[in-house]
């Protein structure tokens, strides 16, 4: 399973104090919600999955790719500009050079060749049982 996120902010990371959050409205505290609920959802899920994996003894048969520290334009969804698609593309080179965990020093570029070749050899497997 090759699990493909959108991106989270560094937002989380930011601290404030609470002189700062007393003058927060309803609208902002109802945006920090949101965030947190997304970016709790979106690790619940990787655990779980992660998790899963492990118990069948599969893991290298999973991989989240999602960069976790998208800022200015490129944590816009809806910004579809040149300049935007371009720094993104930039976010997903750098992302290939990355590590996949703490636990896991394979570089995300390494971890999908290993997957891409996975596959491939699946599929000619399938093709060879077929074809008796």
């Amino acid at each position: 399973l090759l699990s493909l996120g959108t991106g989270t902010t560094s937002e989380f990371d930011k601290t404030h104090t609470a002189e700062e959050t007393a003058k927060w409205g309803a609208l902002q505290w109802m945006l920090v919600i949101q965030q947190m609920t997304e970016a709790a959802s979106s690790y619940m899920t990787d655990y779980y999955l992660s998790t899963v994996f492990q118990d069948l003894h599969s893991q290298n048969n999973y991989l989240r790719a999602q960069e976790n520290a998208l800022t200015g334009t490129t944590t816009k969804a809806d910004d579809a500009s040149e300049a935007n698609m371009e720094l993104l593309a930039q976010v997903g080179e750098n992302l290939l050079k990355k590590p996949v965990s703490k636990d896991n020093p394979e570089t995300y570029e390494e971890a999908l060749k290993r997957f891409a070749k996975l596959l491939s050899d699946r599929k000619k497997l399938r093709a060879n049982k077929a074809s008796y």
